[in-house]
């Protein structure tokens, strides 16, 4: 009987450490591991692809600005008050339809879904010159925006400023990976040329550094999948900790009976 009890005591203890300690691998938390015995090759040029639903802001600039006047068109807002009716302008803006043009003032369609916005604004500057020969033109696209979901501290979706934001960067936006993230296996979706594709990346690793993944591109979607242990979690529920004081006190019992059986 006290052999059984000793074993069942041992087991017992055993079992609750198991439990409660637990062996992460660095590999599986640390990004960029090992960096720096890698060589990495970051684009500083990389600029997004234009694409069908982009809303672009385009400015058409010259040393005689009654030339670009009818190429910059204003909206008229009303924004009434209580005393008198008011208006405000604003400049006109760019949907690019699902063919990837616009319809810009004079020139009328033009296609620039595909490009770059260096090449748009190229292809722009070009087209005006019968008109304005000294162009210059400013572009902005205004609906730059990511999604950050899954095993993230803050999860939502993120307006990018620049023109340009790494998977790092939007990361951090959402407040950096919760432990119980997989950072060796993040899913990124993306419209490349009308089609739905997924990718995923591992951000432990230094190679992603130099995959088109590195940068996010408009509307990208990220998504953090749960590791093993918050599945795990899940499967047995919000009561563990009950479950693992329940677990400690019968431990302690057994001790108890074991030294008094003696």
């Amino acid at each position: 009987m006290k052999n059984y009890i000793k074993k069942l005591s041992v087991f017992t203890f055993l079992l609750t450490s198991l439990i409660l300690s637990s062996c992460a691998s660095r590999k599986k938390i640390v990004y960029l591991l090992d960096v720096d015995n890698h060589q990495t090759q970051i684009s500083a040029s990389y600029e997004p692809i234009l694409q069908p639903d982009d809303l672009l802001s385009i400015i058409v600039n010259s040393q005689h600005p009654e030339l670009s006047i009818d190429f910059n068109p204003k909206m008229i807002g009303f924004q009434p008050t209580d005393e008198s009716s008011n208006t405000n302008t604003r400049l006109q803006t760019y949907l690019i339809d699902k063919e990837g043009f616009i319809v810009f003032p004079i020139i009328g369609k033009i296609k620039l879904g595909g490009l770059t916005k260096s090449q748009a604004v190229e292809i722009l500057t070009e087209t005006i010159k019968p008109y304005i020969s000294d162009a210059t033109i400013n572009m902005r696209l205004l609906n730059f925006k990511i999604s950050v979901q899954g095993e993230v501290n803050r999860p939502g979706t993120h307006s990018i400023n620049t023109e340009r934001v790494t998977l790092l960067q939007a990361l951090s936006m959402s407040g950096d990976l919760t432990i119980y993230g997989r950072r060796d296996n993040i899913l990124i979706i993306r419209e490349k040329e009308g089609k739905i594709t997924s990718n995923r990346v591992d951000i432990t690793t230094p190679d992603f550094i130099n995959s088109e993944f590195y940068y996010l591109t408009p509307n990208d979607i990220v998504y953090v999948e749960p590791n093993k242990t918050r599945i795990n979690s899940s499967a047995v529920g919000p009561n563990i900790s009950v479950m693992l004081s329940a677990l400690s006190v019968l431990t302690s019992v057994i001790s108890v009976i074991v030294v008094i059986t003696r």
